[in-house]
């Protein structure tokens, strides 16, 4: 084990990691080539402040609060945004000839030397706080992205992935000389809803009224109030984006809207339509490919639920199930497993329906059931292609849910997901599906059910005091409660109603021999649950009390995902 230095010495030294800690941050901020300071915070052993506090006293440099920093006075053009990007370091202000920069990590000297090999000018560095300078970054390299420098321009000009869809639009909407309008405004509601973090658009005609909702965190809000008589426009326009039939008002289509934001950024739509009374009703999901690419670390698992996801994942068969409702982040937790499988040596297929993160080095299948491609004869097909990992979109039938199976039982993993509301439901779903008992006690090796829950936002959340009772009554154990830091949300200029981001919820339950028999001898998924908490896995309500207890999400929103 390599000894100690510096910054991360000084953090063992004042008990806030241990020095086993230490070094796996150290690791891992070496694989991924970021620096110790990123590392710990996204590890979640240190709050990015005491970090900021202790770096101060080692390196002798004041600490300054960028949520009260005037971005206007930032200088622009002297630091290049790959340089930015690259070292997470931004440029606050210019006196003279010497240029003051902020750093998490004062130790990153490279940052600092190459910012003055490339201005010429005296860089002297300013620390801040981890999470508030990735903030202040995304925020400045968003506000500098050439796709929002548009916002307020000529919107039509956003690249889409068809190169005819632009005259395609002509040739339909030709009659019409008022277009323009509503091409800008479907743009700045894609282009605002990237900005803003949503997760989905929702474009909804009523008779008297016409409104457009994001769903951000989780939580739907309206965000405009077009005229009503748009609305067959407004659908128009975005069908023609999608490249679906804009003739055919009466049936349901589903179509797909790539919008390159730059060179190397670029977003996915997933958009349904859905005649409504009053018209088309139309939602767009955002499909961002970063979201499968967060790593295992950034999507909340406790670390025994985490080493039990990589101890299922380094096996070279068995099924591992992910099973939540729609919208609990089943598909970035399995991508987030298939990254980890996508190595040179191993062959990757998937089944989905539609497609919804394009990844390079793994074979994605879109299923088609119009021409007979669904998800049984997808897999039937995997299987003789001589696969190592197999992903299956969702298990809908016995004829799937049999193929699976097989594959898991003869040398491959399988993963894929259920719509249950636990994991002991998962099996007994299996078994009412009609998979005999014996093939789901020996082939599925892992349960993940999961919900999202949104997170505290780390400026402006405030100790929540609420009695004793109340807590216990909540489901709070006295073990939990001991070392509990309770917030509630309070709401500021960087977060919505006082919650930024999400955080997963799960429970993840390894098919251990006492649960086996009990699946072979027909229990119920009550009985199946009461063993896997003998076992020692934590049911969904007691992983989202340890998130309020450790002080990331609200006892209000544990409530809202989770029941008793």
């Amino acid at each position: 084990m390599a000894v100690l230095t510096g910054l991360p010495r000084r953090i063992v030294e004042q008990n806030l990691i241990t020095a086993q800690q230490a070094q796996e941050i150290l690791e891992k901020s070496r694989q991924d080539k970021s620096s110790f300071v990123a590392a710990a915070v996204a590890s979640g052993h240190i709050k990015s402040r005491d970090i900021a506090l202790l770096a101060s006293e080692e390196f002798g440099l004041p600490v300054m609060d960028m949520a009260a920093f005037d971005f206007e006075l930032m200088p622009q053009e002297l630091v290049s945004k790959d340089l930015i990007e690259k070292h997470r370091a931004l440029p606050l202000f210019q006196r003279g000839n010497r240029l003051f920069v902020a750093q998490s990590d004062p130790s990153a000297m490279m940052a600092i030397d190459e910012i003055k090999f490339n201005t010429g000018m005296t860089v002297e560095a300013v620390l801040v706080e981890e999470d508030k300078l990735a903030l202040a970054v995304d925020k400045f390299l968003a506000a500098n992205d050439s796709a929002f420098d548009d916002l307020d321009g000529e919107l039509d000009d956003v690249d889409l992935e068809d190169p005819n869809a632009r005259d395609k639009e002509q040739d339909t909407d030709k009659d019409s000389g008022d277009d323009a309008p509503i091409v800008r405004f479907v743009n700045k509601m894609l282009l605002d809803a990237i900005k803003g973090g949503a997760s989905d658009i929702h474009f909804e005609p009523y008779e008297k009224r016409y409104r457009v909702r994001y769903r951000t965190d989780g939580v739907l809000h309206e965000v405009a109030s077009p005229p009503v008589n748009l609305a067959g426009k407004i659908a128009a326009r975005l069908k023609v984006m999608s490249q679906m039939d804009i003739s055919e008002r009466r049936i349901p289509q589903d179509g797909r809207i790539k919008m390159k934001l730059s060179k190397s950024k670029a977003i996915d739509f997933r958009v349904n339509t859905l005649p409504t009374l009053w018209g088309e009703k139309i939602v767009l999901r955002i499909l961002d490919p970063s979201s499968a690419k967060l790593g295992i670390d950034m999507l909340g698992y406790e670390p025994d639920q985490k080493a039990l996801f990589m101890e299922a994942l380094a096996k070279p068969q068995g099924m591992i199930l992910v099973t939540g409702p729609t919208g609990s982040g089943k598909t970035v937790s399995l991508y987030t497993g298939l990254n980890i499988l996508n190595v040179e040596g191993t062959n990757i297929s998937t089944a989905e329906d539609p497609v919804e993160i394009n990844l390079e080095g793994i074979n994605q299948v879109n299923v088609n059931a119009r021409v007979g491609l669904d998800f049984a004869a997808a897999l039937r097909s995997f299987l003789r292609q001589d696969p190592d990992v197999v992903m299956v979109g969702e298990i809908r039938d016995i004829d799937t849910a049999s193929i699976a199976i097989k594959a898991a039982q003869t040398g491959h993993l399988v993963l894929s997901t259920l719509h249950t509301n636990s994991a002991a439901e998962t099996l007994t779903r299996l078994a009412n599906m009609g998979v005999p008992a014996f093939n789901i006690a020996t082939s599925v090796t892992l349960i993940i059910a999961q919900r999202l829950a949104r997170r505290l936002c780390p400026s402006c959340k405030a100790p929540a005091e609420l009695p004793r009772e109340a807590l216990i009554e909540a489901g709070f154990t006295e073990e939990l409660l001991k070392e509990a830091e309770i917030f509630k949300p309070v709401g500021c200029d960087q977060c919505k109603q006082g919650y930024k981001g999400r955080v997963g919820i799960y429970e993840v339950v390894k098919i251990t021999d006492p649960i086996s028999r009990i699946i072979m001898e027909g229990g119920n998924s009550i009985e199946i649950s009461d063993a896997a908490r003998s076992e020692g896995f934590n049911e969904l309500r007691t992983s989202a009390l340890m998130k309020v207890a450790q002080g990331v999400t609200s006892l209000e929103e544990a409530n809202r995902v989770t029941t008793d």
